[in-house]
């Protein structure tokens, strides 16, 4: 094993992403070396369809898995947000990353600190259902439209007057070194994000035990107990990746705290929940809250929705 390959997705972002992983195994190794091996994904290709009226999952996971599988790569890095709640089982999540800045960021063209201070109506750019119901439900007369590209292409777009605003991850916007960018951050428990967002994490083929050991030292506790509390209310909900859902899980010393919500596209009938108890029993506290949800008017929600 004198040379390792990382499969990833060959944008910016994904590159920088890819970076942090190979720093972190350096750390613990220092002499490994790690070629990269950059996938282009459907996701990739596909630059003009609105991620909320995408049909299909792993939009921007299953060539680089495809690639891994052939033995192309020894492993491959993922935004963990990207990856479908089902998971391929000749594939195994070796290593969940600390986790850095899993909230929401707002990046306005007008010095602002405060949503109330968008003007009326403003357009605000954004590819995730989930984001555009928050921000309709906090504002009610915003206008959430669907934007495309990468991070350089969404500030672009912003400049350019297409927009008043842009909500996007703050993890991704910090890794390009683009902090001075942000308006306002959103507090995560109030504005909730998508499960597993801000997280990275390192997937190996379950038949490579010797790369799956090596990766599994950089695996975070802490981060894969909440990440997976995350996911775990959206496997149970049976919504996909782009359902008006978000789920925020953070660890307060023994306990667990999971803020949920489901909401129909304006934001009107918003259902909020949450969830303590021992981070022992996280799966079960987030199989909880999602029946809640479920039982609450969710249910309802997503039927609507598939129509």
């Amino acid at each position: 094993m004198d040379v390792l390959t990382v499969a990833t997705r060959g944008g910016e972002l994904a590159t920088a992403q890819t970076q942090i992983i190979i720093s972190a195994l350096k750390k613990t190794y220092p002499h490994i070396k790690i070629k990269v091996r950059k996938i282009t994904t459907k996701g990739d290709r596909d630059k003009r369809t609105a991620l909320w009226n995408l049909k299909s999952s792993g939009f921007f996971t299953t060539q680089v898995e495809n690639a891994l599988l052939a033995g192309e790569a020894d492993f491959a890095v993922h935004s963990f947000k990207d990856l479908p709640t089902q998971l391929r089982k000749e594939l195994t999540i070796t290593a969940v990353c600390k986790r850095q800045f899993a909230e929401d960021c707002l990046i306005a063209n007008d010095s602002i600190t405060s949503i109330d201070q968008l003007r009326k109506s403003a357009k605000i750019g954004t590819s995730s259902l989930r984001r555009a119901a928050q921000i309709k439900h906090l504002r009610p007369d915003l206008q959430p439209e669907p934007i495309r590209g990468n991070v350089t292409t969404r500030l672009r777009k912003l400049e350019e007057g297409k927009f008043d605003a842009i909500i996007v991850a703050r993890a991704g916007i910090e890794r390009l070194g683009l902090t001075e960018k942000i308006s306002l951050c959103f507090e995560p428990e109030q504005f909730i994000p998508a499960p597993a967002q801000g997280a990275l994490i390192v997937q190996t083929r379950t038949d490579d035990p010797a790369t799956t050991k090596l990766i599994a030292a950089i695996d975070d506790k802490k981060a894969r107990t909440v990440t997976f509390a995350e996911r775990r209310v959206l496997s149970i909900m049976q919504c996909g990746c782009h359902a008006p859902v978000g789920a925020f899980a953070k660890i307060v010393e023994d306990d667990i705290i999971i803020d949920t919500f489901i909401s129909d596209l304006q934001g009107k009938n918003f259902i909020r929940r949450r969830i303590k108890g021992p981070a022992t029993k996280a799966d079960n506290l987030a199989e909880k809250i999602a029946d809640e949800l479920l039982n609450s008017g969710g249910r309802e929600i997503l039927e609507k929705l598939k129509r």
